[in-house]
């Protein structure tokens, strides 16, 4: 009988340890000589440097050294693209330390190195630094009037707007029977992690090696970055992948950091740790999703949807980070999302404001064009006397219409289609299990003091990004196999599923592979990371690739010992049998073989989410009765694993939709820089929800047939619970119309209803 371990419900390996504290983080890592690395952010949104006078700071006991722009010959390098990389975007690059001028509340302007980061802070105090303030760009709108600049020699704070096309939109705007309207906006919010960002950089100076630990999400991209910045060979720079405590594509970019800390380990010639604080984290890590649509829909009069045009701007923050384009670019192509719709006209416009820069978080630009979408879906659905379930269930992608292509993308050329699956089975599966005719029978009633209200929505998940994937099988001194990957884990679980995956392959019991590493950039000739819901699709068909290989080069090496032809060799768990004779698979040990996987298309899983909630009408107060997402994964490689993406996605988005929100004054400052401030949800917040995962429609462009499925629980999040919220509070006539939809801004929509009523 064949394997089945791929498709079971298996625990995660790693969780043991983790739960036992022993997982290694970089705090964890501890080097004799350490210095510690401490960093002088900026207090002002927009100035320009008149001078730094670091003298003071130098002379107290146990500092080292204070490093700062002028200690980079040709001064700082700029930080570059890696998605997206397109020359519009250089002049609006971040250098890695500022130099000239101050763009955001946190940038970094000079480096401390002292015996402690008590100490290291002390000397911060010691630093004298002149800024001549500017006005401070607050938002998109004052950055379209480019009466202040941040980049004076670009003449604007636009850096680029992303034209999205299908069809003729405006054709058919002319002559629809009826449009609607829409001005919607998302909150900025981000990926906040369980364990801030860090970085510990070790200089060889004998071998002329650097070797930097905390390295996560894409460390091969990232070395090439720092070897180019640093002026090394690539094969002379290691980065390691520790532990990482939660990444949401905004963990594992590159970072002004991940070059200050290795050049200050060179100029000092000593080990140099720097380890974020949460205020750090909050401010200087990537930003996510402020961004606002002004949207038109065409439909017929029997809901179909004939075509979506628009324009949406983005705030992007003052600088253009490594992956900040992602969810400006998304939200042009995925307005649509698992709707036909036949004509698309998106302009997306990316504004450089004085803000932290944006970056990628979890359904990065598809979470803001699901809201935008399924709000105005519902409104429509309203004002056209239609079923609103009836209004999603005639627009769905059908089986038939596969691969279905979807909007085409300027200047990036990017052109994708959606390659399987008949959306309105996940749907049909959710309605079912919130049994949808009974609980409908409470929308907007008012019990015990509180108003029920349904929200649903339909999503796409793209994944599987290329172009390449590296897995690495070997043989141990016990007989057993390891796996070693080019992908990253940035909590995914992947360590269990690439040992399931490679189980089935090679024909093995699961616990004969001994262990999975990741990551780190000596296990692997290349490797791509972790990103856009990739790991599995495309990490897993590599180690398919490597098994297969793998077992030619076994066959090769044990006919040659045993004798017999290499067709005659099997392996039979722990030894390998051919020509009448067998030898114990330690005798191999040390026999490797590399695979990879390479692909240009995308996967795209699809479902449906369902609410029940009640709200508060005095209160503002959410609390969800239950909730249900429903997700076809294509082909679910560990069921268990896959459930716990998808409720933690789910948190994550509800907390985008009802409590995350960072907010900035009109000066620029910077108003949430702690978790007081700052308001993420805890156990008790969301108690009541569910996941079902279907995998009738496997991908056609993967040996696995699976598609990536991480992303499916938060993309839908806040467009639900607007559209409960809306159906809550109908008999007021509440539309919401931006997220978050904390107990305030639900307390403000009532009060405006009311008054505009009484009006």
């Amino acid at each position: 009988m064949k394997n089945t371990f791929i498709g079971t419900p298996m625990e995660r390996r790693e969780d043991l340890r983790f739960l036992r504290g022993r997982g290694t983080y970089v705090d964890d890592l501890k080097i004799p000589d350490l210095l510690h690395a401490v960093i002088l952010r900026s207090s002002v949104a927009h100035a320009r440097i008149v001078s730094i006078d670091a003298s003071a700071a130098l002379s107290l006991p146990g500092v080292h050294a204070v490093i700062t722009g002028a200690c980079m010959p040709g001064g700082p390098p700029v930080v570059p693209m890696r998605l997206q990389p397109l020359p519009q975007f250089k002049p609006f690059e971040q250098p890695v330390i500022a130099h000239d001028k101050v763009r955001y509340v946190g940038e970094p302007i000079a480096v401390v190195l002292a015996d402690s980061v008590a100490i290291g802070e002390d000397a911060l105090e010691a630093i004298a630094l002149d800024l001549e303030a500017l006005p401070a760009v607050a938002d998109w709108s004052a950055a379209a009037k480019n009466q202040s600049l941040l980049f004076e020699r670009q003449g604007t704070n636009r850096s680029l707007v992303f034209e999205s096309r299908k069809g003729d939109a405006d054709a058919a705007f002319a002559t629809a029977p009826y449009v609607r309207r829409e001005r919607l906006r998302t909150g900025r919010h981000y990926g906040l992690t369980m364990e801030p960002r860090g970085v510990m950089a070790q200089w060889d100076e004998g071998a002329g090696r650097l070797t930097v630990f905390g390295a996560a999400k894409v460390p091969f991209f990232n070395r090439r970055i720092l070897a180019a910045q640093i002026g090394l060979p690539v094969e002379q720079i290691e980065m390691v992948e520790n532990d990482v405590g939660g990444g949401y594509g905004a963990r594992g970019e590159f970072y002004p950091e991940d070059f200050l800390i290795p050049f200050a380990a060179r100029h000092v010639k000593r080990p140099v740790k720097w380890i974020e604080d949460r205020r750090e984290n909050l401010m200087a890590m990537n930003h996510a999703r402020e961004e606002e649509a002004i949207l038109e829909v065409a439909c017929a009069r029997d809901g179909t949807i004939l075509a979506i045009r628009g324009e949406v701007h983005t705030d992007m923050g003052a600088y253009m980070r490594t992956n900040g384009a992602v969810g400006a670019r998304n939200v042009s192509q995925f307005m649509a999302g698992p709707y036909r719709v036949p004509h698309v006209k998106i302009d997306s416009a990316l504004w450089m404001t004085n803000k932290t820069p944006v970056g990628t978080y979890r359904g990065p630009g598809r979470f803001e064009a699901n809201f935008f979408l399924e709000r105005m879906i519902d409104m429509m659905a309203a004002e056209l006397g239609i079923d609103r379930v009836e209004f999603r269930r005639k627009n769905l992608v059908t089986a038939k219409e596969q691969p279905y292509p979807i909007a085409h993308v300027q200047p990036t050329d990017a052109q994708d289609e959606y390659d399987s699956g008949e959306y309105v089975v996940t749907l049909d599966r959710a309605l079912k299990e919130i049994n949808w005719p009974e609980v409908s029978k409470l929308q907007g009633k008012l019990i015990d003091g509180k108003y029920h209200g349904l929200g649903v929505v339909c999503f796409i998940e793209g994944g599987a990004a290329g172009p390449k994937e590296s897995a690495r099988l070997e043989v141990n001194d016990d007989g057993t196999v390891s796996v070693y990957m080019g992908t990253s884990s940035v909590g995914q679980g992947v360590e269990t599923i690439f040992a399931q995956i490679a189980a089935d392959a090679l024909e093995l019991p699961v616990e004969r592979i001994r262990d999975v590493h990741h990551g780190s950039t000596a296990y692997v000739s290349d490797g791509y990371g972790a990103y856009h819901s990739r790991s599995t699709v495309m990490g897993g068909s590599a180690v398919l690739d490597a098994a297969e290989k793998f077992l030619a080069t076994l066959r090769q090496a044990a006919g040659k010992r045993l004798g017999c032809a290499e067709s005659n060799v099997t392996l039979d768990v722990a030894r390998v049998d051919g020509g009448g004779r067998s030898l114990p698979l330690k005798e191999f040990a040390g026999l490797t073989a590399e695979g990879a996987f390479l692909n240009k298309k995308h996967t795209y899983s699809y479902g449906a989410h369902v609410a029940h909630i009640t709200v508060d009408a005095q209160t503002g107060q959410i609390e969800i009765v239950d909730y249900v997402v429903v997700q076809d994964v294509g082909r679910a490689v560990n069921p268990l694993t896959l459930r716990g993406q998808v409720i933690g996605s789910l948190v994550q988005g509800l907390g985008g939709a009802v409590l995350e929100d960072l907010k900035y004054d009109d000066n620029g400052q910077f108003l949430t820089g702690s978790l007081a401030d700052y308001l993420l949800p805890v156990a008790s917040d969301f108690p009541n929800l569910r996941c079902v995962v279907l995998d009738d429609y496997p991908s056609p462009i993967n040996p696995l047939g699976a598609k990536g499925a991480g992303e499916g629980g938060i993309i839908a999040a806040g467009g639900c619970m607007a559209n409960a919220v809306a159906n809550a509070l109908q008999g007021f006539g509440v539309e919401p119309r931006a997220l978050p939809l904390s107990p305030t801004a639900i307390w403000d929509l009532v009060q405006a209803a009311q008054r505009t009523a009484a009006e």
